[in-house]
């Protein structure tokens, strides 16, 4: 009985710490490691880029993205050590711009 008891009580305990690991909402890793411009969290493009809906190349594109457009770095993923996808909202003015416009996405970095 109290060994089942305390079976219980580690798996509850590992049921509620470990998903903090994983990449849908837990530990973020630190921009800095990637050195974007002097540790800034805003970019301009400079290339026709394309924005996705998940970080995969199979993903469905969602637009693609003008030279000169302003994106704001949320997060990143990195898949392995040559494929780095980067979490992106896309900045737009609220006031005069269509409220059902796509203004997050992933791109590949």
């Amino acid at each position: 009985m109290i060994k089942n008891l305390l079976k219980n009580i580690c798996l509850i305990i590992f049921a509620l710490i470990g998903p903090i690991t994983l990449p849908a909402g837990g530990i973020q890793k630190s921009l800095n490691q990637y050195k974007f411009f002097n540790n800034s969290k805003e970019i301009i493009i400079t290339t026709n880029t394309s924005l996705y809906s998940f970080p995969q190349q199979e993903a469905k594109k969602l637009m693609v993205l003008n030279p000169g457009t302003s994106i704001n770095i949320l997060r990143n993923w990195k898949v392995n050590e040559r494929e780095i996808w980067v979490r992106v909202k896309v900045a737009s003015n609220k006031i005069f711009e269509d409220p059902n416009k796509i203004t997050k996405g992933w791109i590949k970095m």
